[in-house]
């Protein structure tokens, strides 16, 4: 196992020397049973604030009418 950290402590140390350091992230826990009906619960409060949100509805499709040449 020493050799393992080694390593990774090898790895880690020129990733910093490299100007990175490390971030630790928290994302959601997709395995857990109420995740789908969270998932749906927060798509329905999106969909209620987009409906009253005009400005927002009309700036997305100023973005979406501006898309010419990004797949080339």
């Amino acid at each position: 196992m020493a050799h393992v950290n080694s390593r990774v402590r090898k790895h880690r140390d020129a990733l910093r020397m490299a100007g990175l350091r490390p971030v630790q992230i928290w994302v959601p826990d997709t395995r857990r049973p109420d995740f789908a009906e969270e998932c749906r619960r927060q798509c329905r409060l999106v969909t209620q604030a987009d409906t009253t949100d005009t400005a927002m509805q009309q700036f997305m499709d100023g973005a979406l009418a501006d898309v010419e040449g990004w797949t080339e």
